[in-house]
């Protein structure tokens, strides 16, 4: 026998929840199953805070040192109160659309619906082989399941691909983009919002077309891991 420490999870979730994970991830893997192109038609985006510093995460600062070394110390410092939110949407080819929330804006269902209208306005510019018949993927956050939004979305003909609530491990935002652009920005000082908006786009654009196809592909393997699991 050994020690183990506990595993933090965002949420201890009911055998419900672990069932209706399990049933979403069976419903999308049986899509993919029965069209082997259904995921290259899946827009996903969230939203993110960057902010003007934010510390690095411990295994960012790991140093080598011998066995008689002592062991590092770093001061505890929080995240600055300067902050930009970044609006993100990408597919398994790179990046569809993305946009800064303006400063005294607030994300709302009313704004989130503009941003989808400038969104389905761009997939016709950008990704014109899917602009017919390309999915949604986003949380349930409630600006995203509003009356408002859902009917905007049955209007313009785009069908939302289901997240199961509790769930940023079946999300390819929180499962690859935002760590990946987070692990390049924290630890550095931007001064002001414009530069945290400048070093974010830079770091966007520097994250090659095979990482989001591997992001991709990743997905559905958690997906079949979170079925295995029984919806743990």
């Amino acid at each position: 026998m050994k020690g183990l420490c506990a595993k933090f999870v965002p949420k201890n979730l009911t055998i419900e929840q672990k069932d209706n994970r399990k049933d979403v991830c069976l419903h999308l893997l049986e899509r993919i199953q029965r069209d082997r192109n259904f995921l290259k038609n899946v827009i996903t985006g969230d939203e993110t805070w960057i902010f003007e510093y934010d510390a690095e995460k411990k295994r960012q600062s790991k140093e080598l040192h011998t066995s008689a070394s002592p062991r590092p110390k770093k001061a505890r410092r929080s995240k600055s109160k300067i902050k930009s939110m970044l609006i993100c949407f990408f597919d398994s080819e790179w990046i569809v659309h993305t946009e800064f929330v303006p400063q005294g804006h607030t994300a709302n269902q009313f704004y989130y619906r503009e941003i989808l209208e400038r969104l389905r306005k761009r997939v016709f510019r950008v990704r014109p082989s899917i602009s017919d018949n390309w999915m949604l993927h986003h949380d349930n956050a409630p600006c995203n399941t509003a009356i408002s939004l859902i009917e905007f979305l049955a209007k313009k003909g785009i069908s939302v691909v289901p997240q199961p609530p509790y769930s940023p491990d079946l999300s390819p935002c929180h499962l690859f983009l935002f760590p990946k652009l987070k692990f390049h920005l924290n630890g550095r000082h931007f001064g002001t919002v414009e530069n945290i908006e400048i070093a974010a786009t830079d770091q966007l654009k520097a994250i090659s077309v095979s990482d989001y196809q591997r992001c991709y592909e990743k997905w559905e393997q958690r997906l079949r891991r979170c079925v295995a699991s029984q919806g743990n």
